[in-house]
C-alpha cells in the first residue's frame, strides 16, 4: 500500500480549516446569542406585561392546592 505524502499533507490541511471554520461558526452564534438574549430573561415585568408563573406556598400539607391539570386547563381557559 502507497501512502503519499502531499495526500495526507492536503487532508491535514482540510482537517485543520474545518476545525478553524467551525470554531469560527460556534463563536459567531454564540455571538448572536448573547445579542438577542435578554440580560435578566428572570426580571420583573414593566409596563402592561405580567408575570405568568408566580410560586405560592400553599399551607398544610397540599390541601387546597390545584393539580397540575387544573392549572394548565386555568391557564388555556384564561387564554394567556
Amino acid at each position: 500500500m502507497i501512502i503519499s505524502m502531499r495526500r495526507g499533507l492536503r487532508f491535514i490541511r482540510f482537517i485543520i480549516v474545518f476545525a478553524a471554520l467551525v470554531y469560527l461558526f460556534y463563536h459567531v452564534l454564540d455571538l448572536f446569542n448573547g445579542w438577542i438574549s435578554p440580560v435578566d430573561q428572570y426580571q420583573m415585568p414593566t409596563g402592561n406585561a405580567i408575570k405568568v408563573f408566580q410560586e405560592t406556598d400553599w399551607p398544610g400539607n397540599g390541601e387546597g392546592r390545584p393539580t397540575m391539570a387544573e392549572r394548565l386547563r386555568l391557564f388555556y381557559w384564561y387564554g394567556e
